[in-house]
């Protein structure tokens, strides 16, 4: 089955209606100010997985696990080292995470790949240790804390999830709250590459989109098929690369929906992560996000 490129009407309507709502929310969905979903290339995503969409009224529909008063935390647990230089800073991922959906995160006490009943393999191409990623979700369902939203796992070791398959970048359990995702594959090295100037920033970028969109997937959202977003599918590094960071309108509305954040405030928090850690272009898309949906820059927002 071939994969239909949506058309205007057909993103208006995954949008959803918007009446009723304030003009600082009609702003924040509005579609023309988000780039289009693009016809796949034959190795991509929608050319190989044909998916059929997830609308905001679908979304609401079928049902999702949202916070509430005793689960509202998001954990993060290391797996395997993350080495100073060759991993991005988990201390970093954790105020990335934190502003993405606004909540509290959480890290716990990491854990070693040896000795946790984790079934390996070397993987045929690369010649690198993988883990199944089965056996660590339901190590991370027996670790998942009373207080948890839901428990991601973060490593630097390359994954798995059957012997047919070569490696995924994470997977994630929409209903039990669980799920892993590898940063293996973002560094230059593992591909035998040279690590050239400013690939720490790039290892940051990639790992901050992995660690956002597998968890965007624990508050039930599904792949994105209607605009660029985060939430897009990607079967290659080359396709998640082209991948934006950010959430386009119908993916941005499930997830306010479901936690209830106030957009603006959260698109500071961005912008103040994405500044400290030195993402320029995210920084830049961010701070014109703001000035459109509040009407104000962010220089006259930030002198009151």
């Amino acid at each position: 089955m071939a994969f239909d490129v949506p058309v205007k009407e057909d993103r208006v309507e995954a949008i959803g209606s918007l009446d009723g709502f304030s003009p600082v929310m009609k702003r924040a969905f509005d579609p023309d100010d988000f780039e289009a979903m693009n016809e796949p290339g034959s190795h991509d995503w929608l050319a190989n997985h044909p998916e059929r969409g997830q609308t905001f009224q679908r979304y609401v529909k079928e049902g999702f696990v949202t916070p509430d008063k005793t689960r509202n935390n998001i954990y993060l647990l290391p797996i395997g080292g993350f080495s100073k230089g060759r991993s991005p800073s988990i201390k970093s991922l954790r105020e990335f995470c934190a502003a993405y959906f606004g909540m509290k995160v959480k890290l716990l006490d990491g854990i070693a790949v040896t000795g946790k009943k984790l079934t390996t393999r070397k993987n045929p191409y690369t010649k690198n240790r993988q883990i199944l990623t089965h056996d660590i979700l339901k190590l991370l369902k027996k670790k998942l804390p009373e207080d948890a939203f839901c428990i991601l796992g973060i490593t630097m070791e390359d994954l798995y999830p059957d012997p047919d398959w070569n490696f995924v970048f994470g997977m994630a359990s929409l209903y039990e709250r669980v799920g892993i995702f590898s940063f293996a594959r973002y560094d230059p090295a593992f591909y035998g590459e040279k690590r050239e100037k400013g690939y720490r920033l790039t290892l940051l970028r990639r790992s901050c989109k992995v660690l956002a969109h597998e968890t965007a997937h624990m508050f039930g959202l599904q792949h994105c098929i209607y605009f660029q977003c985060l939430v897009n599918g990607s079967n290659h590094l080359v396709e998640s690369d082209s991948r934006p960071i950010h959430l386009c309108p119908v993916c941005l509305r499930k997830l306010q929906y479901n936690i209830g954040f106030d957009i603006v405030q959260r698109y500071e928090k961005l912008l103040e992560f994405y500044r400290k850690w030195g993402l320029a272009p995210e920084a830049k898309w961010v701070a014109e996000r703001i000035s459109k949906i509040s009407g104000q820059t962010i220089e006259d927002r930030s002198t009151k």
